[in-house]
């Protein structure tokens, strides 16, 4: 499969989320507890979410295989007040290489790694965090979408 990255400039989305510390490995068993309780708080208050996806927000730091801050988040439309632990995260904006995974999940290390290898070719660094936004769920795993995005730095 092709990979295309590009450079786009992100506006700062809402996120309800449930940060957690975890290691690349871990992502696996850590994501979806996390996101049973941003789906329990989103259900509790109607409204606060349309058509937002899953997003997760990377918190970059020196040594990933020691455990990353990682946002566990859906889109909302309005700020609100935390609640145990859902809180309110606003992504940050700015330039960011850009690249989307047409697949199953699994193949995302594969995109990662390209979008790394594009940068390091481009001369560009890549700065302090990373989104994954997952796109509807497809019944057939080779339509599912999910985008990447590094913020640049």
């Amino acid at each position: 499969m092709g990979f295309a990255v590009r450079i786009e400039t992100l506006s700062p989305r809402l996120l309800a989320a449930v940060r957690r510390t975890g290691t690349p490995r871990e992502i696996p068993i850590i994501f979806k507890p996390a996101l049973d309780l941003v789906w329990a708080f989103l259900r509790r208050h109607e409204g606060l979410r349309t058509d937002g996806h899953n997003v997760f927000l990377y918190h970059h730091v020196g040594r990933p295989e020691d455990g990353l801050p990682i946002d566990f988040g859906v889109e909302v439309v309005r700020r609100f007040e935390a609640e145990g632990e859902v809180a309110c995260v606003e992504t940050p904006g700015g330039e960011a290489a850009v690249i989307e995974h047409r697949g199953p999940y699994a193949g995302l290390p594969k995109a990662h790694a390209m979008l790394h290898a594009w940068c390091l070719a481009k001369g560009l660094r890549i700065g302090a965090y990373s989104l994954e936004i997952y796109g509807d769920p497809s019944p057939d795993p080779s339509q599912t979408v999910t985008t990447i995005q590094y913020l640049l730095g």
